[in-house]
Parts: C-alpha cells; structure tokens; sequence
C-alpha cells in the first residue's frame, strides 16, 4: 500500500462562517468526518487536523493557497486513493472546498 497526503483547502469565506459556529454547528459539521473516518477503516493511517494559517519560512513568496487541514491515507494507487476521497465530506460544506492528495515517496 503507499502512502497519500491529503490537505484539505477552504475558501476564506467558509473559514470565517466556521469560527463563528455555535458549539452545536461544529459538532453536527463534525459528524459526516467521524463518519467518514469510520468508513476508511485501515485506510485511514491518521485522521490529522485543522490548520492554522501558513507562516512562509525562507524564500521570498508567500503561500499561494491556505490549507486548512490534513489527513494521511494508504491506498493501492492513486486512483483508489481518489475513489476514497470522492464522496469525503470536505467537498460536500463548501462550493470552493477542495482536496489535494499527493503521494508519499518512499525515503
């Protein structure tokens, strides 16, 4: 099995409805993710965590775009690692919402 970075990316927009949430909006937002989280089963390496802002250390240039969390995932290849993360619940809360994965290379 290898081994996906999945970071999860939000618009501005939907950040800041989110931080507004009352107790009991964040715990339903949560719901469909702990569902999801069980339905990877062993696919599922590392749940991860919101993100704070990127802070750019070195270079010149800012970050072009904000990821507002990550999760590790294990899948055969990329396109079941794409299948698993086709109906993930991050695309479902925000027309804007997206999902990057990459794979991890073997050190």
């Amino acid at each position: 099995m290898k081994q996906f970075l999945v970071n999860y990316y939000s618009s501005p927009a939907s950040m800041a409805k989110m931080a507004t949430a009352t107790p009991e909006e964040k715990e339903a937002g949560m719901k469909p993710w702990m569902d999801w989280a069980e339905s990877m089963g062993e696919n599922l390496l590392n749940m991860g965590a919101p993100l704070m802002p990127a802070q750019v250390v070195g270079g010149s240039s800012a970050a072009k775009a904000t990821a507002t969390g990550y999760s590790i995932i294990q899948a055969a290849d990329s396109n079941a690692a794409h299948a698993l993360l086709a109906n993930h619940p991050h695309l479902q809360w925000d027309a804007e919402a997206s999902i990057e994965i990459s794979e991890c290379a073997a050190m």
